[in-house]
C-alpha cells in the first residue's frame, strides 16, 4: 500500500532567484535569516541532506546523507501561495495574478458594498494583526466591514465575530469570490474572524480562504481519477478549491498539522498526504519575527524523527516550499526564493544530488511516477 507524504513548509525559501531584482527581494534569503537566530537548530533534516542543498551555506554538510534533496526554482510569475502550491502541484502559471498595491478600484468595493449592505473600512495594503487594531473600533461602532490586501493577490475581509456571525463572513467572501473575477480575478479571498474587546482583539481560528480553481489538471485531479486518496492537511483544500481532494482536515498552526501527519502515518490509506505547515508565513515571516521562525523550524526538525519512525516500506517523504518570507528583510512581504526538496524513503535512493530544478512542477510528476501514473502536467519525474 502505497503512500507519499508531501510537507510545504510554508515560505522556507532558500536565497534568491535571479529575477529577485524584479520582485524587490534582491537579497533575500528566509533560511539563511532564521539560521542567525540562537534558536535554530535542524540537525535531523541536516542528516537527510538539507544543509547539502545548492546554495544553501548554513551549518555543517553531512557527509552521508539518509536522504536526497535539490534545489527548486519556480517558473510560474508570482511569489505567492497559490500559485506556488499550484506549481507544486503541475500548473505553471504564465502571468501573476492581480494584486492591488493602492487598494481595489471603486467599482469593486461599490459592488462588494452593494451585496453585503455594509460599508467598507481600510481597503488598503494592511497587516492583519495591525488592521483589527487600527480599524476594530472603528468596525464594532459601524457594523463595517474591514476590507485590506496585502503584497499577494489576496482580498481579505475581518470582522469581528459577534457583530458578523462567521457564517455569515463566509457568505460575504461567496459574494466578494463572484465579484473577484477576469482580470480581478485574486487568488484567494480570506475570511479573518477576530475576538475580544478593545484594545484586545485577536484573530481566531475559523479563517477561511476561498480560492481561485487552478486552470490547468494537477496532480491531485489525476490520483483522485485513479483512485487514489488525496487527503489535505492544513489549508491545502483551499489553496485547490476542494478540487481533487477526497479527505481534508484544518488544523490551528503547525503543532497541530504535524499531530495530522503523524495521526494518517497511522491509518492505511492508498495515496497522497499533502500538508501546509502555515505559521512561519503566518506568525513569524509576516511579523519580520526571526527568532520566532527559528523556533518553529526547530520545533519541526524535533518532530521529524517521530514522522521517519511512523513510515513504513514503501512509504515516501517529500519536504518542500512555496515561495520566502525573509524575516529579517526590510519588507514583510513574501520573497522571491528558491525551494528546498529533500526526499526518503521507499524507491529514493540516499545521497543522491539532484541539483536546481526547472520548476517546482517535477514535484507532481515525481509524486505521479511514484503511482505509476504518466503526468498530464508539466514537470519531470526526479526519480
Amino acid at each position: 500500500m502505497r503512500r507519499v507524504f508531501l510537507i510545504v513548509l510554508d515560505s522556507v525559501g532558500i536565497g534568491e532567484m535571479p529575477d529577485a531584482a524584479e520582485y524587490n527581494d534582491e537579497g533575500s534569503n528566509t533560511l539563511r535569516s532564521a539560521s542567525m537566530s540562537r534558536y535554530f537548530s535542524m540537525p535531523n533534516m541536516r542528516k537527510l541532506g538539507f544543509f547539502n542543498i545548492e546554495g544553501v551555506h548554513i551549518g555543517e554538510r553531512e557527509a552521508s546523507p539518509a536522504g536526497s534533496f535539490a534545489r527548486m526554482k519556480e517558473l510560474s510569475k508570482g511569489k505567492d501561495t497559490t500559485i506556488g502550491h499550484w506549481e507544486i502541484a503541475g500548473v505553471v502559471s504564465d502571468a501573476p495574478l492581480p494584486v492591488y498595491p493602492h487598494g481595489f478600484p471603486k467599482d469593486i468595493i461599490g459592488e462588494f458594498k452593494k451585496r453585503t449592505g455594509r460599508g467598507v473600512l481600510c481597503n488598503q495594503p494592511y497587516s492583519g494583526t495591525e488592521v483589527i487594531k487600527d480599524y476594530g473600533e472603528r468596525h464594532l461602532a459601524t457594523g463595517d466591514l474591514i476590507v485590506y490586501t496585502s503584497a499577494d493577490s489576496v482580498f481579505q475581509i475581518a470582522a469581528h465575530e459577534k457583530i458578523v456571525p462567521v457564517e455569515q463572513l463566509y457568505g460575504y467572501c461567496r459574494e466578494a469570490r463572484e465579484i473577484l473575477k477576469g482580470e480581478h480575478g485574486v487568488g484567494r479571498v480570506i475570511a479573518r474572524p477576530f475576538a475580544g474587546a478593545a484594545g484586545k482583539f485577536k484573530r481566531t481560528a475559523r479563517r477561511h480562504d476561498f480560492s481561485l480553481e487552478p486552470p490547468g489538471v494537477t496532480m491531485l485531479d489525476q490520483l483522485k481519477e485513479e483512485g487514489f486518496d488525496v487527503i489535505s492537511i492544513g489549508k491545502i483544500i483551499d489553496i485547490f478549491a476542494g478540487r481533487g481532494i477526497t479527505e481534508a482536515v484544518r488544523t490551528a498552526g503547525n503543532e497541530d498539522g504535524i499531530e495530522q501527519i503523524l495521526r494518517f502515518l497511522d491509518q492505511d490509506f492508498k495515496g497522497l498526504c499533502f500538508t501546509n505547515l502555515v505559521d512561519y508565513d503566518m506568525l513569524y515571516g509576516h511579523r519580520n519575527d526571526v527568532d520566532g521562525y527559528a523556533k518553529a523550524l526547530t520545533y519541526f526538525d524535533a518532530q521529524l524523527p517521530k514522522i521517519l519512525k511512523r513510515m513504513r516500506r514503501d512509504d515516501v517523504l517529500l519536504i518542500t516550499a512555496d515561495h520566502g518570507c525573509d524575516p529579517a528583510a526590510a519588507s514583510t512581504d513574501h520573497s522571491r526564493e528558491y525551494t528546498p526538496l529533500v526526499m526518503t524513503g521507499g524507491c529514493v535512493p540516499c545521497g543522491v544530488d539532484f541539483g536546481t530544478r526547472d520548476g517546482f512542477c517535477d514535484i507532481a510528476a515525481t509524486v505521479l511516477g511514484i503511482f505509476g501514473i504518466p503526468a498530464k502536467c508539466r514537470g519531470q519525474n526526479i526519480l
